[in-house]
């Protein structure tokens, strides 16, 4: 599943198609995907002006001049394309129909902006924009990783007294919004914390820094244009390049990266999920 610096990828290849630029058309092709799109969709979107593309944990966000905010979120296979942009920054021509493409936006610039989700996981949604903060889905996030509010002090509290492993911690959305298991198994091998260890037994130092170490990496996957392992390429169709810059993700058996560990990279499985480490340079 694309994690945040994937989704804030495709957010800034959308944004200067998107951004200030009218709906023209938009072709809605089944009735929904994870779940039933809203009713009246296209009716909803043909005309309203996208003022705003922001990005709120994995959900991208495009505030309407209408008053609603047309919610997207990739789901495991989701990707967006763009083609036709009058910028110049992508395809000048739009490629023909995919069996997928579930949703076709075109934009009164001559972009047209299509959702193609293979599996279906993803999704799409029409919220009353002042309300949004308080929408089920949007209520239960914490605060952005590379926002003000998070920090150190913020982090240590929400460990205090924490029974589950560390991993799990920053795994969870109401903790920490957008991390995923990528790029917690590589702030975890940077920290030089064990994913198992407990969050609560952490010393407050070394919870305080996590954070910039968080920041780090996720400002590096964004520059890097995302991790693509499987379906995730940016709305241009390149690939991104951040999985060569993996330390632990998916290198079981392989050596460890630090200068001068003879430690071999583990996997291990945590609630479903492959975790990453070294042995010796965790623990």
């Amino acid at each position: 599943m694309p994690e945040l610096p994937e989704v804030e990828t495709v957010r800034r290849g959308l944004a200067p198609a998107m951004e200030g630029v009218v709906i023209k058309a938009a072709d809605i092709r089944r009735e929904g995907l994870r779940w039933p799109f809203p009713d009246n969709m296209a009716a909803r979107l043909r005309g309203a002006r996208v003022e705003r593309l922001r990005r709120r944990s994995k959900y991208i966000l495009a505030d309407l001049d209408r008053g609603e905010t047309l919610l997207i979120h990739l789901g495991m296979s989701g990707r967006m394309q763009v083609s036709g942009d009058p910028l110049g920054q992508f395809h000048h021509d739009h490629p023909a129909a995919l069996k997928h493409d579930h949703v076709v936006l075109d934009m009164a610039n001559g972009a047209r902006i299509t959702f193609n989700d293979a599996r279906r996981f993803g999704a799409m949604d029409l919220i009353d924009t002042a309300t949004l903060a308080q929408h089920p889905l949007i209520a239960v996030l914490g605060p952005e990783p590379l926002g003000n509010a998070f920090d150190g002090p913020y982090l240590v509290e929400r460990f205090k007294g924490k029974k589950t492993p560390v991993k799990s911690a920053l795994l969870d959305q109401g903790i920490v919004a957008g991390l995923g298991n990528i790029y917690v198994c590589e702030v975890l091998f940077r920290a030089g914390i064990p994913p198992k260890k407990h969050a609560g037994q952490i010393a407050a130092p070394a919870v305080a820094a996590l954070v910039p170490i968080i920041r780090d990496v996720l400002s590096e996957a964004i520059d890097a244009g995302g991790s693509s392992l499987k379906d995730y390429k940016q709305v241009n169709g390149k690939l991104g390049y951040f999985q060569h810059s993996f330390a632990v993700y998916g290198r079981e058996a392989c050596p460890c990266v630090t200068p001068g560990c003879d430690g071999v990279i583990v996997r291990i499985n945590q609630s479903g999920r492959s975790s990453f480490f070294c042995p010796l340079c965790q623990r």
